[in-house]
């Protein structure tokens, strides 16, 4: 074997781990770090960001000059990943695989770099029932994820290596997720199952894009092929194939460990399993965290029943029912399906939602049950966040008065419908949003106990994260005539609040 074909076969992230480490994996992952993401944050950091992306064209969602995409949104230390990369033309390439976190303000750790590869140019997969576009990649390589790896959001940067020097680089972005089983504070939940809903890969082919209508029922998408372009609200080429993660999950991650705090990360797929939940003293959802599983929500529901404190940083949040389902290759929960939506559909809104959404005709359960609100329609707008009861623990050290509002942070979209049925129940933020600059829409944010004197607050917006940090690579979001102002030291404190509180 050559030193080209042992690349490909092996990773060179296995000889770059820490002499000094002798954990394995299996002990690593069970037992508690607490100082662990501290320790990790003190290394010299590096930049992660791509600096030359070419879309194929203006209005294209991908660029097939080098992209790819892995074989699990999340693993484990020891476990292997398989990496398929594209190349059109043909090119050499080599993977950069960076932990995301502060890192004295560098925002990333380069933890290996794989390669160099002979690229290959690997065929766009024809569309299936159900509007299914599932790619059948040969690997590029495997990574067998190192036991001191420590649980977080990788992002390989993917560059292909020019012949001569007056040839042009290219790049783009794969992603995946390193979780553990240890003891946490806090679990941080990537919300990655709406980064796969909104992926329009190759040509236009997400859950919105069926001709039928744009919430047409029975639609799938599939995890086994690369992310495109973010393509919501605002233009950024540079997140190709990042997923969603740069524009909302990011700012958290930064500020989180900025703080020091012990977080473990985790996919949605991964609260199949209730343990993942449990082993946490606090759960956060952030950003847009709009496609679940149903058992998901079970987990949740009887994870705050025995004590789980949750933080809903985030909006549109467990809205509609997408059960995973295996690949052509039997590959477990690689696919999503579109089937109905969450507690939308009571008698009297059937034939409100049945304009913009549907047909649906089973709802699942009330997400208000593990929110305090929900979506409602008008879905989008923008606003300010208008504290409503200063005198909550939440407030402490705000300074804040009843009726002050942190500007644009509300959106694009929100909560609202609180469940005014749950006792305790309390509205601690509310205010008016405008869909399209006009259409006038009600917010609500949320706290209520559980059981065990546990919480749950729901920040009621998509925008909280960016009112936390301004990490590097990151754009400010702006939607309905609308835009957040980046960090504020009244959300930041807030935060600080509900973890303090969250954490005891």
């Amino acid at each position: 074997m050559d030193r080209r074909d042992f690349l490909k076969t092996t990773s060179a992230a296995a000889f770059v781990t820490s002499a000094s480490s002798s954990t394995t994996a299996e002990t690593a992952t069970a037992s508690r770090q607490p100082n662990l993401i501290k320790a990790e944050n003190a290394l010299a950091g590096e930049s992660f960001q791509i600096t030359r992306m070419m879309p194929d064209s203006a209005k294209s969602y991908r660029t097939s000059l080098i992209e790819g995409y892995c074989s699990r949104q999340s693993i484990k230390a020891g476990e292997k990943l398989s990496i398929y990369v594209s190349t059109k033309p043909v090119a050499r390439f080599h993977i950069e695989i960076f932990r995301m976190g502060y890192y004295g303000g560098a925002g990333s750790r380069l933890m290996a770099t794989l390669g160099p590869f002979d690229g290959k140019t690997q065929s766009v997969p024809e569309m299936t029932d159900k509007r299914l576009r599932e790619c059948l990649w040969e690997a590029s390589t495997t990574l067998v994820i190192p036991a001191d790896w420590p649980s977080g959001v990788y992002l390989g940067r993917l560059s292909t290596l020019p012949e001569t020097a007056d040839m042009p680089y290219w790049q783009s972005y794969i992603i995946f997720i390193v979780k553990d089983d240890r003891p946490a504070d806090i679990l941080f939940q990537c919300s990655d199952n709406t980064w796969q809903a909104y992926n329009r890969w190759p040509v236009d082919e997400s859950l919105y894009t069926d001709p039928r209508a744009a919430h047409a029922p029975g639609v799938s998408v599939s995890f086994d092929r690369p992310y495109g372009k973010y393509v919501q609200i605002l233009e950024n080429p540079l997140s190709m194939g990042s997923g969603e993660f740069l524009l909302w999950e990011y700012p958290l991650c930064f500020w989180l460990e900025k703080e020091g705090y012990d977080v473990t990360y985790c996919s949605n797929v991964d609260n199949l399993e209730l343990n993942n939940l449990t082993r946490c003293k606090a759960m956060i959802s952030i950003g847009h965290d709009e496609y679940w599983d149903v058992r998901q929500y079970h987990h949740v529901k009887q994870a705050i029943a025995e004590g789980l404190n949750v933080l809903w940083l985030s909006a549109n949040d467990v809205y509609m029912v997408t059960p995973f389902t295996a690949n052509a290759q039997g590959a477990a929960n690689r696919r999503l399906t579109r089937e109905t939506c969450y507690g939308e559909f009571r008698e009297e809104e059937k034939s409100a939602y049945a304009t913009v959404l549907g047909p649906f005709e089973n709802p699942g359960p009330d997400e208000r049950d593990i929110i305090g609100a929900r979506t409602i329609v008008p879905f989008n707008g923008g606003g300010d966040w208008t504290c409503a009861k200063p005198e909550h623990w939440l407030f402490e050290g705000t300074g804040m008065k009843k009726g002050d509002a942190i500007p644009g942070l509300v959106g694009w979209e929100f909560h609202g419908e609180p469940d005014t049925q749950r006792e305790g129940l309390e509205v601690i933020a509310e205010g008016n949003v405008w869909a399209g600059g006009t259409k006038l829409g009600k917010y609500a944010a949320t706290i209520f106990e559980g059981p065990k004197k546990n919480f749950v607050f729901n920040a009621t917006t998509i925008f909280w994260s960016q009112g936390l940090s301004a990490p590097p690579g990151h754009i400010i979001p702006w939607s309905h005539f609308s835009r957040p102002h980046g960090p504020d030291e009244r959300v930041q404190r807030i935060t600080t609040n509900a973890l303090k509180k969250a954490l005891q």
